[in-house]
């Protein structure tokens, strides 16, 4: 009996260190994101200094590169990262990662050649004035490639310090650099675009060097047919959170040239929801992945899923509140009106959206795919909704809002539902049945 109760008292010990340990790490990178948040912003102070027009295309053309799959390929770094430490398998990973740096760097390049040819369509359609955004555009975007690799490993190596810190070098170099251009060289996009990739260089240097453990030294060769079809259900369960976060604003200025300044400013300070309580989820995810490679018990779902909900919905409410303040603050008073009359549908659509987030993290790390075909079928109903009403800006925010709805419903289900056993499954996060580890299937040694 006293076994037991040191055994109880053992077990509750550890559930309160891991918790400390989650709200630790957590907390730091909602200071981290809330910092970078605040300096992100001073971009949107330059909408002060530069025409509308250049204003509206600087968003879009970042918007553009949020639709590069950042947050799910971090997600696939961070899984195999995790992963592959917790069985030790350093070789396999160090080969993963400079193989996949070699496909991204080949399919950014065919990428590349067609922007090359299509540029005076998408300058003359997206209204860009200077040819040079787009040239300078594309270079971001082989660093959008770039830079969740190096996140995703810190992320899964649980080294969170250094993973907070290459996030505001991002910050700081991208406001700073995109300040001084737009002072003394060039009012326009075009400045705008060179400081978010001087900035993304900045962070991916540092993080290249504080990730060179899990990178460096002997690898071996990358079996790419299967690690891509290993972490497909991944890419595509975080793909749909990602476009469901970001394409919005591209759908809008196709739509609505005249009002996507409003609606891109109004965005800005919406998924600032996101970016508050994403943490959360970012730290529980590689501690899922850990547990479930070892077939122990994670209490972090119940957590992670209150306080993502309590503290987006306590700044959703307050953003509303001191959102005429912070607009007159960030930009001119023009936009105070048009962009209040959108703010509080875009932070009604975000919240569910943030929750939902969380729950995909859970079942995705848990190697539960069961609703990565589900969470598919709601990108397809977001775009044939927003085809059939889309008379202004807010209708397509109501359809947004109603696919976020849609997607936490789908998840809650699936996370009520656990799969019965996970034994005989072969995959990334288990060891299959015939007794090697995921992805190395050549013999030991």
């Amino acid at each position: 009996m006293q076994a037991k109760a040191y055994r109880s008292t053992d077990r509750l010990d550890a559930t309160a260190s891991d918790r400390v340990t989650f709200f630790r790490q957590s907390g730091w990178l909602m200071i981290v994101n809330l910092v970078t948040g605040v300096v992100m912003l001073g971009v949107h102070f330059l909408s002060k200094l530069i025409p509308e027009a250049e204003y509206g295309t600087a968003v879009t053309l970042l918007t553009l590169t949020m639709l590069i799959p950042a947050i799910p390929l971090q997600m696939v770094v961070a899984q195999q990262t995790a992963a592959d430490l917790a069985l030790d398998r350093r070789r396999v990973l160090a080969g993963k990662i400079r193989g996949l740096w070699g496909w991204l760097t080949l399919a950014w390049s065919a990428g590349a050649t067609a922007v090359v040819v299509c540029e005076p369509f998408l300058s003359r359609k997206l209204t860009i004035g200077n040819p040079a955004a787009v040239w300078i555009t594309l270079l971001l975007m082989l660093g959008c490639f770039w830079m969740p690799v190096v996140w995703g490993m810190l992320q899964g190596a649980q080294n969170f310090l250094w993973l907070g810190l290459s996030m505001l070098t991002n910050a700081v170099v991208r406001v700073g650099t995109a300040t001084a251009l737009v002072w003394l060289w060039r009012p326009e996009a075009t400045s705008i675009v060179s400081g978010a990739l001087l900035g993304v260089v900045a962070s991916i240097v540092l993080g290249v060097w504080q990730s060179r453990a899990v990178w460096a030294g002997p690898a071996e060769p990358l079996a790419a047919r299967a690690l891509l079809r290993e972490t497909m259900p991944l890419f595509l369960g975080f793909g749909v959170t990602l476009f469901l976060f970001s394409a919005d604003t591209v759908f809008v200025k196709w739509w609505f040239p005249e009002q996507t300044a409003w609606y891109a400013s109004a965005g800005t300070l919406a998924r600032g929801l996101i970016w508050l309580v994403g943490p959360l989820a970012a730290v529980m995810f590689p501690k899922v992945v850990r547990s479930t490679v070892r077939s122990e018990n994670g209490r972090l779902l119940g957590v992670t899923l209150v306080s993502t909900g309590v503290l987006a919905g306590l700044a959703g409410v307050g953003l509303c509140l001191v959102g005429p303040w912070l607009i007159q603050l960030v930009y001119t008073p023009a936009y105070v009106e048009p962009t209040m009359a959108i703010l509080p549908w875009y932070a009604a659509a975000m919240i569910p959206l943030a929750l939902a987030n969380v729950l995909v993290n859970h079942l995705l790390a848990s190697n539960d795919y069961r609703v990565v075909p589900w969470l598919v079928a709601v990108a397809g109903v977001y775009v044939l909704g927003l085809l059939r009403f889309h008379e202004g800006p807010i209708q397509i925010l109501q359809v947004l809002g109603v696919a976020c709805l849609l997607m936490f419903g789908i998840c809650w289900w699936f996370v009520q539902r656990p799969r019965v056993s996970m034994k005989g499954r072969s995959g990334v996060l288990g060891k299959p049945a015939d007794g090697r580890n995921g992805l190395d299937r050549r013999p030991a040694g």
